[in-house]
């Protein structure tokens, strides 16, 4: 069934599968970055994000084989390790690892700088930034650079690290997806990269000498499971059908929705402390990101 979207739609104009999927990207993955925090009681970094990947991209692989998709071929298995490395090794790996001295919240009020990393990224291949594009990373890399001098971040110096190192591996692996590194059509690319990112991860837990606590935690556990099913593979696929039928500008929008909601869960939920400084310097990274996002409403989508 084809469904005819505005380019640029009100949301009260929305379908009940647009909203529906809206919510999924706001909220499902706005609450992921404390649910990895609760997974971290007995699931170690690597381990927790190893096996939440192995299973979910098993399960979608298997759902798209009985749909009928094909395997991806050698050379889209080759992309998706590589940019399975960066992404999910790389990008959620450090994610998980900086959860663990910093709170959840402050986390992903960092990651929400991806937008404008994946532009600087994309200068490498001549794709220039207009002058609101560029206002729009200038006043997100001041966000971030107040976010480094709140109190969580001065606290751990390995916290801030393992974040940036997320942060820029993550940025280059969707720009490599991109441009030079095409993983197979549709969920079939995403259930390869998870498995791939979920092997390497595994490696990785492995080189760390990592052992999950035994028996693990109730609240660990329903941690886990939540990242399984809702945020690889509820809210990933939410995403798609964004992209597919909505503006780019509304399908990106979770960037700036995503540290908010983040942030108050962590506060409420988790008692995460949040300064009044690092607040403000959170106000700041989202009116970058907003300035970035307005400005490609009319553009693809950033990853």
């Amino acid at each position: 069934m084809t469904t005819t979207i505005a380019t640029r739609p009100p949301l009260l104009g929305l379908s009940p599968l647009l909203i529906a999927c809206l919510a999924a990207t706001w909220l499902v993955w706005g609450s992921t970055y404390l649910a990895i925090k609760y997974a971290l009681l007995s699931f170690p970094p690597f381990f927790q994000m190893g096996t939440r990947f192995l299973t979910a991209g098993a399960i979608l692989l298997a759902w798209m084989r009985w749909r009928g998709a094909a395997l991806p071929t050698g050379v889209q298995w080759r992309n998706a390790l590589i940019c399975g490395t960066l992404m999910l090794g790389g990008g959620m790996g450090g994610t998980a690892v900086a959860e663990t001295s910093v709170g959840s919240g402050l986390v992903v009020a960092f990651i929400a700088v991806l937008p404008l990393m994946i532009a600087l990224v994309n200068l490498c291949y001549g794709v220039t930034p207009g002058k609101m594009e560029s206002a729009g990373i200038a006043v997100g890399v001041v966000g971030v650079m107040m976010l480094t001098q709140g109190d969580s971040f001065q606290a751990s110096t390995h916290g801030l690290i393992a974040v940036t190192v997320a942060c820029l591996t993550w940025s280059i692996g969707s720009v490599l997806s991109q441009r030079t590194l095409p993983l197979a059509p549709g969920a079939m690319g995403f259930a390869s990269e998870m498995l791939c990112g979920g092997v390497v991860l595994m490696g990785m837990s492995a080189f760390a000498g990592e052992t999950p606590t035994w028996p693990p935690q109730p609240e660990a556990v329903a941690a886990w499971v939540y990242l399984v099913v809702f945020g690889s593979l509820i809210a990933f696929n939410a995403y798609m059908v964004l992209l597919a039928k909505a503006s780019a500008g509304l399908a990106s929008s979770y960037a700036f929705v995503n540290p908010v909601i983040a942030m108050l869960l962590g506060v409420v939920i988790a008692n995460e402390t949040v300064t009044g400084f690092e607040w403000a310097a959170v106000a700041v990274v989202l009116a970058g990101v907003v300035l970035l996002v307005g400005s490609r409403t009319r553009e693809e989508p950033g990853h």
